[in-house]
């Protein structure tokens, strides 16, 4: 079982005095909490893709690096790569560079990305989300399978017998897909016996189950070693000393990005009613004290089947000593105990 974090690296205003932290400030701020998950004894760290004022990291690739060289075991993953609006070449090399620096410990999550910023900011149109994604995953996955590469399609210039550099320390690069629960992106992971990670942000996460058995039905049909894929989850989350400071802390900032998020998408008004109930044990929400957090990760693996979990913190900005406080509690108290719980468990299966 590997546990994680994930981050936007996000630059709204502070809930308190309305000031907006640089972004320079909160890439330097990112990489410090990179650091901190490493020497806790973390396994993965995941930064976000987004084009857009209020995240830092338009290049994962790059803030991943700048902790690479400081870090010794810890997991360097995108979270996700916009695929369908990046050039899959650049993809590659820019995580083979990064693989090369860490000396083997990149990954990519390839996704559609539920933000749209990207598409006009590098020419796509939006009416080709899914035949850009699907094109494009194509071309990903040849590169990761051979050094010299003969493709074509309609989206990018065609590529003859050309050589990819650098290569990367993994053979292969691990290329994972992020999926919001959408049935047709799961089964297309599963086909091609890439691993999966699932966004459980909001609903209960037992619904997830379904789709888990699906994309095990999905690779077990294609013929690949179902034992041997993993499957991921990233959730919402912060940890205090307590489930009150927990909550007290981590709902203001929260439903800030989600009321912005809302008018921009639709959603209703999001409450503390409503966080009150997504935090509850069978609810999306993994904040709370280190006891509490364990357990519901306990419970998603024994449910719904995940061998990897990624807390996603913070949600909006939180003061930067806070998550690092949410950090060490994760790898220092929560981990061990999930490690321990879960070894028990699959002993007997």
């Amino acid at each position: 079982m590997e546990i994680g974090i994930s981050t936007f690296v996000e630059t709204t205003p502070d809930i308190k005095t309305g000031e907006v932290i640089s972004h320079a400030q909160r890439l330097r701020e990112v990489v410090e909490e990179i650091v901190l998950a490493d020497q806790v004894g973390l396994d993965v760290f995941g930064v976000g893709e987004h084009h857009r004022h209020d995240f830092a990291a338009s290049s994962p690739a790059v803030v991943l690096a700048a902790a690479a060289s400081q870090t010794k075991r810890i997991r360097l993953t995108s979270a996700v790569t916009v695929l369908s609006s990046a050039d899959p070449v650049r993809v590659f090399q820019d995580f083979a560079t990064l693989d090369g620096i860490s000396n083997g410990r990149a990954e990519i999550m390839a996704g559609r990305g539920s933000f749209i910023e990207s598409f006009p900011l590098f020419g796509y149109d939006l009416e080709d989300y899914n035949e850009l994604f699907e094109e494009k995953l194509d071309l990903l996955l040849k590169l990761q399978k051979s050094e010299f590469v003969t493709w074509s399609g309609k989206h990018r210039p065609a590529i003859h017998n050309v050589g990819i550099y650098p290569r990367p320390v993994q053979e292969p690069l691990p290329i994972w897909i992020g999926s919001g629960g959408n049935s047709e992106s799961v089964v297309r992971a599963g086909l091609l016996g890439l691993p999966l990670v699932l966004a459980i942000i909001g609903g209960r996460p037992l619904q997830f189950a379904p789709l888990v058995e699906l994309y095990k039905k999905a690779a077990a049909k294609a013929g690949h070693d179902v034992s041997k894929l993993p499957i991921a989850s990233h959730s919402h989350g912060f940890i205090a000393a307590d489930n009150e400071t927990a909550a007290d802390k981590f709902f203001p900032p929260t439903q800030q990005v989600m009321n912005v998020l809302g008018r921009e998408r639709g959603w209703g008004h999001y409450d503390r009613a409503a966080f009150d109930a997504a935090r509850s044990f069978k609810g999306a929400l993994y904040v709370g004290d280190s006891e509490t957090v364990a357990q519901k990760i306990i419970h998603l693996r024994k449910n719904v089947g995940i061998t990897r979990f990624m807390l996603h913190v913070p949600v909006g900005t939180m003061p930067h000593a806070d998550v690092m406080n949410a950090i060490e509690l994760f790898g220092k108290e929560v981990a061990p105990i999930v490690r321990e719980e879960v070894a028990k468990w699959e002993a007997t299966q």
